[in-house]
């Protein structure tokens, strides 16, 4: 029974993270400990262009019954292309592509299909302020529908999006001490006190983890706004509207 609860392991890394997914096999291997030491988790995957800048997804061995992570960047643009000529450089669009191009490649043939995704595609467009497009959550839909079980991300724009698929997984994960440990690494010197350290926050939507790494590092955090403001009328006022940045100042303490 246990058995067939668990497939065969397979890591398939998209366009852009094949030294990132070289890496999470070389952990594998060392933690499984097969004893084969050349045996290898990952799969060989590959997304050809045609000369008009579209595409199709081969993978080139079996994934009946196996257990499939697969890790896409979609915010990898240093991976190009070729098209009528022309070296064109990937968009998230184009990355999100060839992730369903593979997941259909796999033909629903696997036990289990996770992926991984650093950066969640369109996690900024996560809510609708007017006649907008909800991508994050079509997103997320559209993957639950093509057979994904469980999708992964790191520090997600807005965990409440897990919403769009309640009865499917999905994963946050919040890299706090990853961030302050490339920080100490980055800049040796750095003082992490309130005497010469300001948590900057870019908006409000990062605002909560703005306190945080405030509460476990410094007191002060700031959170920097920008409004859109119409000039009172006078007589020398014009219709134009002009943005001004303001920045408001919070306290969090322990």
């Amino acid at each position: 029974m246990k058995d067939n609860q668990f497939g065969e392991l397979a890591v398939i890394g998209m366009n852009g993270c094949g030294e990132f997914a070289e890496q999470v096999d070389y952990y594998l291997k060392d933690w499984r400990r097969h004893g084969d030491n050349d045996r290898s988790f990952l799969i060989q995957a590959d997304c050809p262009r045609f000369g008009s800048g579209e595409a199709k997804g081969i993978i080139h061995e079996s994934m009946r019954g196996k257990d499939v992570y697969i890790i896409c960047d979609t915010f990898n643009y240093g991976v190009t292309y070729k098209m009528y000529g022309m070296t064109v450089p990937m968009s998230p669009d184009d990355h999100y592509a060839d992730l369903k191009r593979i997941i259909a490649a796999i033909e629903g043939k696997a036990r289990r299909l996770t992926v991984i995704m650093p950066m969640l595609y369109e996690g900024r467009q996560h809510k609708r302020s007017s006649r907008e497009s909800l991508d994050c959550a079509l997103m997320l839909q559209e993957l639950v529908s093509m057979g994904v079980s469980n999708i992964l991300t790191f520090d997600a724009h807005d965990s409440r999006i897990s919403n769009a698929i309640p009865l499917s997984g999905f994963d946050n994960v919040r890299p706090a001490y990853q961030m302050i440990k490339a920080l100490v690494r980055a800049v040796p010197d750095v003082q992490i006190d309130k005497d010469h350290m300001v948590i900057v926050s870019p908006d409000e939507g990062a605002m909560s983890r703005c306190m945080y790494y405030s509460s476990v590092l410094v007191w002060i955090s700031v959170c920097s706004t920008r409004e859109e403001i119409t000039p009172s009328s006078s007589t020398d006022a014009t219709p134009s509207r002009h943005t001004n940045t303001s920045a408001r100042i919070c306290t969090a303490r322990t």
